[in-house]
């Protein structure tokens, strides 16, 4: 699957999300956007990655950063794991991977030295306009939100 690029428009999806309703990102043009996506919720490294963005979600709030998070667990899964972690921030369901897959982050991965198909963990930050502003992919989940922040120079 190609990847998404800087400057790139952000394919527009509507996906159902951990609190019952769903996201749609062309209703937050206007803003920036930070979409990550995760292999699987209340697993080790997915719960570090979402408790760094819970526990730096003031800092990307104040900075006008809103974050999204997905992956293609079902939604009862992801409300599981949002109350489970006090996630605060939208948990959204893309179980059919069309949205993984149009924004390259669904494909072929080193997993222990196998080669295996499944979820690139990947941020994406988008802009007002909608256009990528930053892409990164095979981010690691520890560590990865603090980098994030650096790279968008938020304190």
């Amino acid at each position: 699957m190609p990847r998404l690029a800087v400057g790139d428009l952000a394919p527009d999806f509507t996906l159902p999300t951990a609190d019952g309703g769903s996201v749609t990102l062309s209703d937050l043009r206007g803003e920036h956007v930070v979409v990550y996506f995760y292999p699987a919720a209340m697993t080790p490294g997915c719960t570090t990655q979402a408790c760094d963005f819970r526990d730096s979600l003031a800092s990307l709030q104040g900075a006008g950063y809103k974050v999204i998070g997905v992956s293609p667990d079902p939604v009862d899964k992801l409300a599981q794991f949002a109350e489970a972690e006090h996630l605060t921030f939208p948990l959204a369901s893309d179980t059919e991977r069309g949205v993984l897959e149009a924004w390259g982050a669904w494909g072929e991965k080193s997993l222990y030295g196998k080669t295996v198909t499944g979820v690139i963990r990947s941020t994406v930050v988008v802009d007002p306009e909608g256009k990528v502003e930053l892409a990164q992919y095979n981010v690691k989940a520890t560590g990865h939100v603090a980098k994030l922040r650096r790279d968008l120079k938020i304190a």
